[in-house]
């Protein structure tokens, strides 16, 4: 029979559960429309036991996304096995399992939401570009990134964030769809520049000799010369 004894959780415990149900929350509204109070409530505290663990709302809303962005960060991890095109499948298919999980949060997160203009939030920010910067040169073999080849990591970085952003306002683009499209972004902006640039050229060679004649990239290849007939 239960005593009915609830057990006391400590400090960091504590913290832990605040920041898993404001991050729920977060992730079901916009974080503006979240109350201290609702979050109180469905942590199952007083408010002022919320106070008493972070020092308002806008510091349990960055802890909020730090976990968040932590989770996103890590969305671009892969083992840096098999075609580069299935792996950026894969990695496209775990960023949007985020972004379909996570819509408000997604976007508090990446347009600043009530900690707009806060350095902290800006350095979270930063770091999910740059972890997803680091991911995506290391499945290219390449640890010193030539200037070209930073351009067009750092620009289909870009286009993948503002796409998600955009394709949350109504989904009207099929997911799956929206994901390999994506990865024929990134061949098409890294063959423009190949075009130009040698360093660039001998990079594109590496990644399209392991392709499968069925994988992404040779995909898009087909499709474009389909067009040009």
């Amino acid at each position: 029979m239960s005593t009915g004894v609830r057990r006391r959780m400590g400090v960091e415990e504590r913290r832990q559960q605040l920041i898993k149900v404001a991050l729920d929350l977060f992730s079901r509204r916009s974080p503006d429309e979240v109350s201290i109070d609702e979050i109180a409530s469905a942590a199952g505290i007083s408010r002022p036991l919320v106070y008493h663990y972070f020092p308002g709302k806008l510091s349990l809303y960055e802890a909020a996304l730090t976990r968040a962005a932590e989770d996103l960060a890590g969305r671009f991890e892969e083992p840096q096995e098999g075609p580069l095109g299935a792996r950026l499948l894969r990695v496209m298919a775990r960023f949007f399992d985020f972004v379909d999980d996570h819509g408000p949060g997604f976007s508090a997160l990446m347009r600043g939401g009530p900690a707009v203009g806060s350095s902290a939030t800006n350095a979270l920010i930063d770091s999910v570009r740059q972890a997803a910067y680091e991911q995506i040169l290391s499945h290219l073999g390449v640890t010193e990134a030539p200037a070209r080849l930073e351009l067009v990591v750092r620009s289909w970085i870009s286009l993948v964030e503002s796409t998600a952003l955009i394709w949350l306002d109504g989904r009207r683009v099929p997911r799956e769809e929206l994901e390999r499209q994506l990865v024929h972004d990134f061949a098409a902006l890294a063959a423009v520049s190949a075009a130009f640039d040698p360093e660039m050229a001998a990079v594109v060679r590496g990644f399209v000799q392991g392709e499968p004649g069925d994988g992404p990239f040779a995909e898009l290849a087909t499709r474009l010369i389909s067009l040009a007939g």
